[in-house]
């Protein structure tokens, strides 16, 4: 930066950003955007399918299927949020995102995010109703009750998104534009501040451990009642559903929370990018594209209902 008439540096201050993706010759870019465009079609096609399946079929209008297709709803989104970006990018020769380009994808793939981790707590509290009190089941878990609990989680991952996008870009970028990644995302922007951003860092680190924390909480309080529940069944097919059924919950959850404690709730995520774009191309594609299939080969319902929706179609 050239120095001003004190004859300190000056400041200049970026419009845009250039999102530097992924290095390597046009032969490793191709393969990329080969293996980024399958997972995508595969991750649109798979939550699609789930959001008509459950839609469709009646006998799948129950609140655990509910937030189901909201938790397809949810993985369609916030990787159409980043993917078609980065498909783009690949052979672009700019790869230029605005100002306000970049904090609409921040803040929505926060959003989403955040929601989807608040909703798999919420499906695992849907589980102890089912399976501990499933008398007080229909009440508990009516429908205004799961409108209720699935607003919720939108609203706590809008509040972590305003917060996250607001403290974000209340920064000074002017040490570079390029981001070393390949979408906007926090870890990365803050490198790029050149001002002190210790209190960015200990806002995400606090509120991504809070999140994490309180999720992996309710789920392991719920799983333990429900093992216990388990446990003191007599009829070995109810005990292979609930394992089958929860088993496909507890993996989601797994991978989900432990990818985001990775890229978010650990001190060292803001210095290891290489490490980061691996852990997101796993959070944004990979999970989104998984969770159809966890949900539906380990599923006899949802197996079930795509066989009458095949038959019913022809």
């Amino acid at each position: 930066m050239p120095p001003n008439r004190n004859g300190n540096l000056s400041v200049v201050y970026f419009q845009e950003f250039v999102l530097e993706g992924f290095e390597g010759g046009l032969e490793t870019q191709v393969l990329l955007f080969a293996v980024f465009l399958a997972m995508y079609l595969l991750t649109v096609l798979g939550n699609l399918t789930m959001i008509v399946i459950i839609t469709l079929d009646a006998r799948l209008h129950s609140p655990m299927y509910f937030f189901l297709k909201n938790l397809s709803f949810l993985d369609l989104c916030y990787s159409s949020v980043i993917a078609p970006n980065v498909l783009a990018n690949f052979f672009s020769s700019s790869k230029v995102i605005t100002f306000e380009g970049c904090a609409t994808q921040i803040f929505f793939f926060s959003l989403l995010v955040t929601t989807e981790g608040f909703l798999l707590g919420v499906m695992a509290y849907d589980r102890f109703i089912a399976i501990c009190s499933p008398l007080h089941y229909p009440i508990m878990m009516c429908t205004s009750a799961c409108a209720r609990l699935v607003l919720g989680t939108y609203c706590g991952g809008c509040l972590n998104s305003i917060v996250q996008t607001s403290f974000t870009f209340s920064l000074p970028f002017c040490s570079s534009n390029h981001i070393d990644h390949f979408f906007c995302d926090v870890p990365p922007l803050l490198r790029l501040a050149c001002a002190n951003t210790a209190l960015n860092e200990l806002i995400m680190f606090g509120i991504c451990g809070l999140i994490i924390v309180s999720v992996t909480f309710v789920v392991l309080v719920s799983y333990g009642y429900i093992a216990v529940t388990i446990v003191r069944m007599r009829s070995a097919a109810g005990r292979h559903k609930v394992f089958s059924t929860c088993g496909s919950h507890m993996t989601a959850v797994t991978l989900f929370v432990g990818t985001v404690f990775v890229m978010y709730a650990q001190p060292g995520a803001i210095e290891s990018m290489e490490q980061g774009k691996v852990v997101s191309v796993f959070y944004t594609l990979v999970i989104p594209m998984l969770n159809p299939i966890i949900y539906s080969l380990r599923n006899k319902d949802v197996k079930e209902a795509l066989w009458r929706l095949k038959h019913t179609a022809t």
